[in-house]
């Protein structure tokens, strides 16, 4: 049997899934939480697979908790599910916080075959995060390095920090933001991070550890 916890926020998708894992023969749910540093607390060497979302209840990472897992339990597999469509989460998860990916608009039996590939000793990741659209554009016609500008600047550095930051003058970065302004036909800057947050395209609330660790 493959011993798993199941890890989602929302309840009615995590019912969903509860639904189609249980009527898997070889797969044995042992837990189905909402919080990832919850999921955190019963793993073991028992546990053969965390089915992990990223954005969980408090807002806590489970992208931080799926490294923290590896690391102490390097047999167990980690499949990251999210609808976040932010870069970062792409590279996070292949850089050792999770042996495999899932975006949660494919169809939930596509999970299954990540699930069974991943345990065979297979990485799933896809190639690229999906575009999502941005007012007049999508977000795929924006940059990589326009992309961590706007991490940076809704994160509040100043011009001159984000200019030090990728080795950019201070008018650099202004037309950097000035452009995606331009190209996703935003009123100004203050409408291009409210879209770019609201849309998942930039992630920068989740929670790694608690304040008292």
């Amino acid at each position: 049997m493959i011993n798993t916890i199941l890890v989602e926020d929302d309840i009615y998708i995590q019912k969903h899934f509860i639904d189609r894992l249980s009527s898997e023969e070889d797969i044995k749910l042992v837990a189905a939480v909402r919080d990832a540093f919850e999921a955190e607390k019963l793993c073991s060497e028992y546990i053969d697979l965390v089915l992990m979302d990223v954005l969980t209840l408090h807002k806590h990472s489970g992208l931080a908790v799926g490294k923290r897992i590896k690391d102490a339990y390097p047999n167990v597999k980690v499949v990251i599910m999210t609808s976040l469509v932010d870069p970062e989460v792409l590279t996070k998860a292949r850089s050792g916080c999770a042996d495999s990916l899932w975006y949660k608009d494919h169809s939930v039996d596509e999970i299954l075959d990540v699930i069974r590939r991943t345990l065979k000793g297979e990485k799933v990741f896809p190639v690229s995060t999906p575009s999502v659209e941005m007012k007049k554009t999508m977000s795929d016609m924006f940059s990589p390095a326009q992309i961590e500008i706007l991490r940076s600047f809704i994160k509040g550095y100043t011009y001159k920090e984000i200019a030090a930051k990728f080795s950019l003058s201070v008018s650099g970065v202004r037309w950097h933001l000035d452009e995606m302004v331009r190209i996703g036909g935003f009123k100004n800057k203050e409408e291009l991070t409210t879209t770019a947050i609201e849309n998942k395209l930039v992630v920068t609330t989740l929670v790694e550890k608690d304040d008292e660790e």
